[in-house]
């Protein structure tokens, strides 16, 4: 019914910046919440950043304290697409991320189901 397509990750240097992106598509009615999540290896998954569609202009974010000042998360609706903006990396940034969303479709309306994505290495050298 939905997919969620990532892109953007890949090798950067610390205190370098890198830029996900996260597609919806699919039978899609509305995307409420959107989201990163990372996991690193032996470690369980972690929420990184989460955005609440608000109204047109305004929609509220909220940070895992580790990436607060340095990370930046928004969303375009209009595409049905998130962004992380990521600076100033950090080694223990290095993770799989991964794209989540909570959408309400044309199967499931009007109750929203939660779908991720395949997840992006991000891989950060020191």
């Amino acid at each position: 019914q939905v997919q969620l397509v990532e892109s953007g990750g890949g090798l950067a240097q610390s205190g370098g910046s890198l830029r996900l992106s996260c597609a919806a598509s699919g039978s899609i009615v509305s995307v409420r919440t959107m989201g990163w999540y990372r996991q690193a290896p032996g470690k369980e998954r972690e929420s990184v950043a989460l955005i609440i569609r608000g109204d047109a202009t305004n929609s509220a974010a909220d940070y895992a304290d580790s990436v607060k000042g340095r990370f930046t998360i928004s969303r375009d609706n209009a595409k049905n697409t998130v962004y992380l903006q990521m600076n100033s990396l950090k080694a223990e940034d290095t993770a799989v991320y991964y794209c989540y969303a909570e959408v309400a479709h044309r199967g499931s309306w009007p109750t929203a189901e939660n779908y991720w994505g395949q997840g992006t290495q991000v891989t950060v050298s020191s």
